[in-house]
């Protein structure tokens, strides 16, 4: 029996993740309350609004039975927003913002500058193949600081660290469901099977 992958829906880029997993085969269950929490084996925080999304966790009493489940190795992959909601600690967020220290990173929100300062590139990304994966970053956060146990998976030509993976968990500063290409989406799965 396959896993059964969620996406946490309550903002954000959830249609776009849903589409890439269809083209794979899988239906997603769009995850908005702690019992359709309770029915998913792996989760996906897409892109929106990761202060957003926060408070929207917390209404939905949602927050502590999520933290209670990546405590317990639960798989996640977290893109933009999702890489900060994820993340130790995030250096700029709001004071009421709340993360999971699901994986031993510190992020800056908006690190690239404004929805003009958007921008796309081509990346080596470690364990996909010698071909580049297209990043689309969109007010995308950077980490600034990995533990010792995160592997980090792609950097931009700066040397600063945009896609990183410690056990189950993988995060990226880009958005994979905005192209054409599904292999980041096929790097998380391969993760939640093993």
């Amino acid at each position: 029996m396959s896993p059964t992958i969620g996406i946490l829906a309550l903002q954000g880029a959830v249609d776009l993740h849903a589409s890439a997993l269809a083209r794979l085969d899988i239906e997603a269950v769009m995850v908005r309350t702690p019992a359709q929490l309770e029915t998913v084996d792996a989760l996906i925080l897409p892109g929106g609004e990761s202060s957003a999304m926060s408070k929207l966790l917390v209404l939905n009493d949602l927050f502590d039975p999520l933290k209670e489940r990546l405590d317990h190795g639960m798989a996640a992959l977290g893109t933009c927003a999702g890489m900060i909601l994820l993340a130790t600690d995030v250096l700029d967020g709001r004071s009421d913002q709340r993360s999971f220290a699901a994986i031993d990173i510190d992020v800056r929100r908006n690190a690239f500058g404004r929805q003009n300062d958007s921008f796309e590139t081509d990346l080596e990304l470690e364990g996909l193949g010698a071909v580049p994966i297209h990043a689309v970053f969109i007010r995308a956060p950077i980490v600034e600081r990995t533990g010792p146990t995160v592997e980090v998976l792609a950097m931009i030509d700066d040397g600063r660290p945009v896609a990183c993976r410690q056990g189950a968990v993988i995060v990226t500063s880009f958005h994979p469901e905005l192209a054409d290409d599904l292999r980041m989406h096929e790097l998380f799965l391969a993760g939640v099977a093993a």
